[in-house]
């Protein structure tokens, strides 16, 4: 139970605005993660960039168990097996940014796409933190089964030989 997990990997394109650029950012995602990506809205008004409310703008794919484990693994390849220290928050969540989807290996340039960089957010946690999500009766993890950022760090260095600076 108190061994850390990777509950979730969420990859995300923001391209600001809609059309045939959405569209590239769509099926590279789909191309990199196997997984059907879902098209993400935007909240409020921009006037200097042209983006309305509810006007599609990125789009984010979520992945789970042995798909974000490997991911992960081809992520880390192309930043280097580096990680910053405060690319961690307290809970042991982290994120970085790939610069372009061709440092990722085994990816070729597809000049139809173009040359995109995306985000990648880790969340990881331990058995038995559904009970904050459950529908019927849910209760709050308590203070020592909550996973810390030195926890996550070591985790991280462990299972991927990622060197935190």
């Amino acid at each position: 139970m108190r061994n850390p997990v990777i509950e979730k990997v969420t990859v995300n394109i923001g391209v600001g605005e809609a059309g045939e650029k959405l569209e590239k950012a769509v099926t590279l995602l789909e191309r990199l993660t196997g997984s059907k990506p879902v098209r993400t809205k935007s909240m409020k008004r921009i006037p200097a960039f042209g983006v309305r409310p509810r006007m599609f703008i990125g789009a984010m794919v979520t992945l789970r168990g042995q798909k974000a484990e490997e991911f992960l693994k081809r992520a880390f390849e192309a930043v280097g097996k580096q990680l910053r220290e405060k690319s961690f928050d307290r809970f042991g969540n982290f994120s970085f940014g790939i610069k372009e989807y061709i440092d990722l290996p085994g990816m070729r340039y597809d000049p139809d796409i173009g040359v995109f960089g995306m985000d990648v957010c880790v969340t990881l946690g331990r058995k038995g933190y559904r009970v904050r999500r459950r529908l019927i009766k849910p209760a709050k993890v308590g203070s020592r089964h909550r996973l810390t950022r030195d926890e996550a760090i070591s985790f991280i260095k462990e299972k991927f030989g990622i060197e935190v600076v």
